[in-house]
């Protein structure tokens, strides 16, 4: 497998041991089994167009958490309309 400068930086930061792999927390393992039981419920489809940048780093997170990044981008979704997401600036 072909890694980008910046996946070969984590991965010798891994293997050398100065990057280490944490635990979910009980409280992430849950938010994360809710999303994949709730992948099974969906029923519509979106075509949305994102900056390579934005959709790398969703790639990126959803491999951290183990899940597709497609399940990531909905449950991201499906926390901000449920009020769940704050913004930094508290506006």
């Amino acid at each position: 497998m072909k890694y980008d400068k910046e996946e070969s930086n984590i991965l010798e930061a891994y293997r050398s041991g100065k990057m280490k792999l944490s635990i979910p927390s009980k409280k992430e393992i849950k938010a994360i089994k809710a999303t994949a039981e709730n992948t099974f419920k969906k029923d519509k489809r979106i075509t949305i167009r994102l900056y390579e940048h934005d959709f790398t780093g969703i790639q990126k997170k959803a491999m951290e958490m183990g899940i597709p990044y497609q399940t990531l981008i909905s449950g991201i979704i499906h926390r901000y309309i449920e009020g769940e997401l704050i913004s930094k600036t508290g506006s």
